[in-house]
C-alpha cells in the first residue's frame, strides 16, 4: 500500500523565500534605491525644508502672511501664466477639486481673481488673475527677493557662486518633481480579461 505524503508540522518554521545565490536578495522584493541616493535625498530634503521655513518666517515683517496664505499664493502663481478651470487648477496643484474651490472662493472675495467665460465651453468658467491679484503676487515676490538678496549678501563670494552654480540643476530637479510619476501616468492600454469558461475574447 503506498505511503501517504508527510503532513506539514504547524510548529515548524516557514520556508524562506527564494533568494538570488549571488546577492542573497529575494528577487521578488521591491527594489530600493541604493543607500548613497537615500542619504543625498535626506540631506537635500532637510536643507530645502529649513530654507523654506527660514524664508517664510524671516519676511513676516516685510509681508503680512495672514493676508495671503501660501496655498493661495501658489494658486495665484499658477494663474499668472493663464486662466484655468477649477479642475485644471486642481490637477496642476495635485489637490482635491473641492479644496481648490474653497481657495478660489477666498480669492474671489478678496478680489484677487475673477471668473471669465470659457470660449471652449459656455457652461463652465475659467479663473483669471485680476490686477489686484497681480499686484499682491508682485508684492509677495518682491518681499522674497529682498530677503534672499539680504541673506546672500552675508555669504562669502565662494558660497554665493556655489549657490548660483547650483540653480540650473535645482531647476531641473524641480521639473522632475513636477512631472507625473509612472504610477500617476494614464494607462492607454486596454485591460484584457483572460479567456475562460463563459468568457470569449473578441477578435481584433
Amino acid at each position: 500500500m503506498p505511503s501517504s505524503p508527510p503532513v506539514p508540522d504547524p510548529a515548524a518554521e516557514p520556508a524562506e523565500a527564494p533568494t538570488d545565490p549571488g546577492t542573497g536578495v529575494d528577487p521578488g522584493a521591491p527594489a530600493e534605491p541604493p543607500a548613497p541616493a537615500i542619504e543625498r535625498a535626506r540631506r537635500l530634503t532637510d536643507v530645502v525644508t529649513r530654507l523654506r521655513r527660514a524664508l517664510r518666517s524671516s519676511i513676516r515683517t516685510d509681508y503680512p502672511w495672514e493676508s495671503l496664505p501660501m496655498a493661495q499664493v501658489e494658486l495665484l502663481q499658477t494663474l499668472a501664466a493663464a486662466p484655468l478651470r477649477v479642475g485644471e487648477l486642481a490637477a496642476r496643484q495635485r489637490l482635491a477639486p473641492n479644496t481648490v474651490s474653497g481657495l478660489v472662493g477666498k480669492l474671489l472675495e478678496a478680489g484677487f481673481v475673477d471668473r471669465q467665460a470659457d470660449p471652449g465651453d459656455r457652461r463652465t468658467a475659467r479663473i483669471a488673475l485680476t490686477p489686484a491679484g497681480l499686484r499682491q503676487l508682485d508684492d509677495w515676490r518682491q518681499a522674497h527677493e529682498r530677503r534672499i538678496a539680504t541673506a546672500l549678501g552675508t555669504l562669502s563670494a565662494t558660497d554665493r557662486e556655489a549657490v548660483m552654480q547650483a540653480l540650473p540643476a535645482l531647476d531641473r530637479l524641480a521639473r522632475a518633481l513636477a512631472s507625473p510619476t509612472p504610477a500617476e501616468q494614464p494607462n492607454d492600454q486596454p485591460i484584457q480579461q483572460p479567456a475562460g469558461p463563459g468568457h470569449q475574447v473578441a477578435p481584433r
